[in-house]
């Protein structure tokens, strides 16, 4: 049986490499019929779907993932089924844009001064265009130049080392925007994402406290890279605390080797019975 529901996927609206228009074909292509856009700190990619890609036979989410903080450690914070336009939404968004801009600030600076790369003014142009500048923007400009064989590499070698500053949204903030514009805020792969230290069963439940104390509604529970004891252990999580189960791949197209549809790292199914976010997001009206 194919995969027919994704919940978490990316656009070149962020760090994707697909356009917000050509995404909805390749679904199409591969079964998927229910699915959500969650791009990072920006919402362009969704508003750009639901106005002018052809929709026909396939449900739409409107989705976001906001980059946060919680007690000083990174996590991401997934918003569904938002009114767009409210003021206290629009304000975590303007936020996260702001940090964003203050990241690639930081990540140009160290370039020049650790690594002696200074990019051209058409580079520099293009980036500014961009929705929400991440690290994969950057190294694909590392990898035009042949300072690489991969995005991973380049990413490793030339940009990880740039240290950080307070550069992300308070995942309380994300919560209560999301919560404010009517949607349901959700923790995206609480175990840890693409590439991140798995948090251990203690420390996830000690940020699982501080996070349903601010108002979090769901858990990814199925994420392309979980196995089934990962899956299990959120899923027990979930029922204990009441919390809504959400399932989604993290596609980036070309940017990550995951393909859509992708719920797990066992290659099983996922019914829509399992993710009742589903039941949750059909009470809330786009």
């Amino acid at each position: 049986m194919k995969q027919t529901i994704d919940l978490h996927l990316h656009t070149r609206a962020s760090d994707g490499t697909d356009t917000p228009l050509e995404l909805p074909e390749k679904l199409r292509e591969c079964g998927i019929t229910t699915f959500a856009v969650c791009d990072h700190d920006t919402i362009d990619g969704a508003m750009e779907i639901e106005q002018y890609a052809d929709l026909t036979g396939l449900q739409f989410v409107r989705g976001v993932e906001f980059s946060c903080r919680c007690e000083g450690k990174k996590c991401h914070i997934l918003g569904y089924g938002y009114d767009p336009e409210i003021p206290a939404f629009q304000a975590v968004l303007e936020h996260g844009r702001r940090l964003r801009l203050h990241k690639q600030e930081q990540r140009l600076r160290y370039l020049q001064e650790e690594h002696g790369i200074y990019f051209t003014e058409a580079e520099l142009d293009w980036l500014n265009s961009l929705n929400s500048v991440g690290k994969p923007h950057l190294g694909k400009l590392l990898l035009d130049r042949g300072l690489g064989d991969s995005l991973t590499e380049v990413i490793q070698n030339y940009i990880n080392g740039c240290p950080s500053l307070d550069d992300r949204i308070p995942a309380a903030e994300a919560i209560d925007g999301i919560l404010q514009a009517g949607g349901i805020p959700v923790w995206a792969h609480p175990l840890g994402g693409e590439g991140e230290r798995r948090l251990p069963p203690d420390e996830f439940r000690a940020r699982l406290t501080l996070l349903r104390a601010a108002g979090i509604r769901g858990l990814e529970c199925c994420y392309s890279r979980y196995g089934r004891e990962e899956m299990e252990l959120l899923l027990g999580a979930a029922q204990a605390c009441g919390l809504l189960v959400s399932g989604g791949s993290d596609y980036h197209g070309a940017n990550k080797d995951i393909p859509l549809g992708t719920l797990n790292a066992i290659g099983e199914p996922v019914g829509e019975e399992t993710l009742t976010l589903l039941d949750e997001l059909k009470n809330v009206t786009n």
